[in-house]
Formats: C-alpha cells, sequence, structure tokens
C-alpha cells in the first residue's frame, strides 16, 4: 500500500520511492511510516534543519499518533509541518531564521522556510524535552492528501549544541507517523498562540496572546502542549467566553511548567469553543540575566507558545491556524485594546 513518497536528491535529479509498514489496531489497519532526518550531519548550535516527505495525493490519508525517535541531547525540538509546498526542492535545507545572520554550512547557501512561499501552512505535531508518543483519540486523526491542502509532511528539527556530533556522526532525529485510509469522522486541527515581545532585565515578564474565534464552526480540544526556553516558569491557556452583562469568564484548558516533558496533555475542559468565543495564553517568565531577552530561535533567545489540538465533527478545522501577538512592552491582555476583563491574573501565573 502506497503512502508517501520520499524525494530524494540525485544526479540526474529527483527519484520517488515509496515506504509503508502495515501493522493490525483494533479498528482499522494502522500504517507506520519514518518521517526522519536522512543522516545528516549538524556542523553548528542552534541549526535548524527541514527535509520534506510528500504524500501520495491520489487518495486520503489520516494521521493518529506520533512517535518520537530522538533525544533531548541530541534534539532540542522538532515539529511537523503540514504544507502545500515545501520551501525549496532540496533534499534537506537550512529552514532557521537565524541562518541569515550566521555563518554559512554545509546544507545550504542560503536559507529557506519549511512552507513554500503563498503555499499552505500549518503545525501538526511538536515534541520537545522527551515527550513520549501520541495517540489522537479514538475517530481523531489529520487528514492529508486528496482533498487536503497538506500536500507535504516537512519535518523541522532544531539542534541547539552539536558537540556529540563533532566526530563526524550523523543524525536520524524524526518522528514515526501512525496512519490509516479509513475515514475518521472527527477532522483535527491545531492552532498555535505566541507571542513577540523581550524580557527585561532581572524581572518577571508575563507574555501573552489573544485571538477571536471567527469561524462559525465548533472545535472541540483534547490536548494542549507548552513550549518556552529557559526562562519559563508557567505557560497557561484559556477559553474566554463574554456574558450578556460584558463579563469575560475564563476557563482554563491548559497550564503547566514549561519545562516538564514538552508533549501534548489532556485539556483541563473539553467543552466545545465556538464562534464568539476568544482563546488567550501567558508566558510567566522570569529573567536573572544582565540584558535583555527576546523572542527568536536560539537557546539564548525565548520562545513563548502555547498549542491547542482540538477536532470538528464532519467538518474541516479551523482556517485559523496561529494566534500570535506582538507581546510585551506593545501588547498585554490589561490593555483596554485588548478588551479584556476578569483576568484571572495570578491563577494564570502560578501551578
Amino acid at each position: 500500500m502506497e503512502l508517501f513518497h520520499m524525494a530524494l536528491r540525485i544526479t540526474c535529479g529527483i527519484i520517488l520511492v515509496s515506504l509503508a509498514r502495515m501493522t493490525m489496531a483494533k479498528h482499522a489497519p494502522i500504517g507506520r511510516y519514518p518521517i526522519l532526518m536522512p543522516n545528516v550531519h549538524p556542523d553548528r548550535p542552534e541549526l535548524y534543519l527541514c527535509t520534506p516527505v510528500k504524500v501520495d495525493y491520489t487518495k486520503n490519508y489520516y494521521i493518529v499518533g506520533f512517535e518520537p525517535n530522538a533525544t533531548m541531547n541530541t534534539a532540542h525540538h522538532m515539529l511537523l509541518y503540514g504544507c502545500g509546498k515545501p520551501g525549496t526542492n532540496r533534499p534537506v535545507w537550512d529552514c532557521g531564521e537565524m541562518s541569515r545572520h550566521m555563518m554559512m554550512n554545509e546544507y545550504d547557501d542560503e536559507s529557506f522556510s519549511p512552507c513554500g512561499k503563498g503555499a499552505h501552512s500549518q503545525i501538526i505535531y511538536a515534541w520537545a524535552r522527551d515527550a513520549p508518543k501520541l495517540e489522537l483519540p479514538d475517530g481523531v486523526g489529520f487528514k492529508v492528501g486528496l482533498d487536503s491542502p497538506i500536500k507535504y509532511i516537512i519535518l523541522q528539527v532544531h539542534y541547539a549544541h552539536v558537540d556529540q556530533f563533532k566526530d563526524g556522526s550523523r543524525d536520524d532525529s524524526g518522528i514515526f507517523i501512525h496512519y490509516t485510509l479509513e475515514p475518521m469522522p472527527k477532522q483535527a486541527g491545531v492552532l498555535l498562540l505566541g507571542t513577540a515581545g523581550e524580557i527585561l532585565p532581572h524581572s518577571v515578564e508575563k507574555m501573552e496572546a489573544s485571538c477571536d474565534i471567527t469561524e462559525h464552526k465548533e472545535i472541540h480540544p483534547f490536548a494542549y502542549r507548552t513550549h518556552t526556553h529557559g526562562l519559563g516558569k508557567v505557560v497557561s491557556g484559556y477559553r474566554v467566553r463574554r456574558d450578556d452583562q460584558g463579563v469575560d469568564h475564563w476557563t482554563l484548558l491548559g497550564k503547566r511548567d514549561p519545562l516538564t516533558p514538552q508533549m501534548f496533555y489532556p485539556v483541563e475542559n473539553r467543552e466545545p469553543i465556538r464562534f464568539g468565543d476568544r482563546l488567550a495564553a501567558r508566558c510567566t517568565m522570569k529573567s536573572d540575566r544582565d540584558t535583555i531577552t527576546r523572542i527568536g530561535a536560539t537557546n539564548e533567545d525565548e520562545m513563548c507558545n502555547f498549542y491547542l489540538m482540538y477536532y470538528v465533527n464532519n467538518d474541516e478545522p479551523l482556517n485559523t491556524k496561529y494566534c500570535f501577538s506582538m507581546g510585551p512592552p506593545q501588547y498585554r491582555w490589561e490593555f483596554p485594546s485588548s478588551d479584556l476583563n476578569n483576568i484571572p491574573d495570578i491563577a494564570a501565573s502560578t501551578l
């Protein structure tokens, strides 16, 4: 059974190789497919590498599980992007925003994004800090292929440290996806909330984002994931619903110490989110550094991310995939322009 075509560069062009292995699950045949770095040699710290897998777009496939093949000693974090087309036709490329400002490496003379310019782009899975595998609930799957805008799956691996590769050894970190041809009645999606901004020296900073649900769809949250670098203390996410008196009611979706294993955890409340609701996230950061820390790609920078994984019943996932704010000092929940009230200020920053 054919699932994906792995694009491999050879002297005379591109060849297509089909790979798949089938096992039996409780309800339907489940395939296990490797999306791995092709024995790369990371040659400098803070390197981001991407590699593509082309989906067989003559059929619909449903991804129902993710099995990491990495350790935090090798990979700082990994992302799987669902793309309309890849950032380039190369088999491996530098896909980190910092590469434009640092020395060139053996993989690239320039950098590219994971997904092609103007093409469909969404995150379907994220991993860090030795998180275990993830199996989606029964009946839930990420649709890729024929009737999906996802025609390529791009693996991105962030190599923060490369000391273990100085002896010339190579790496095949990545993710085994579990998939089926059986149509899933509940299509999965991921909405990523995050911020830009900066953290002042010797301070506690609250980095916050919020966005409205503007599509007439009902989404059912079932898992969340948090991500920061070293300054993160608490990351929390909420559904905000305003009553007829104009009072906002904040329902906790998830809250964690982001330096624990960065897996997808079950949400605190699975009540549906619908048109008119808002989603909000906060990362509480504490800096003992003597310099300003900004949001960025390296381990010395920071990140503030709250991933919400959800499904829709017999419908397509949200068109909105990302919800980002400018972060501090330009954006805060408490600013009048944010139009939020009844903010759970203490609860959002404490475990």
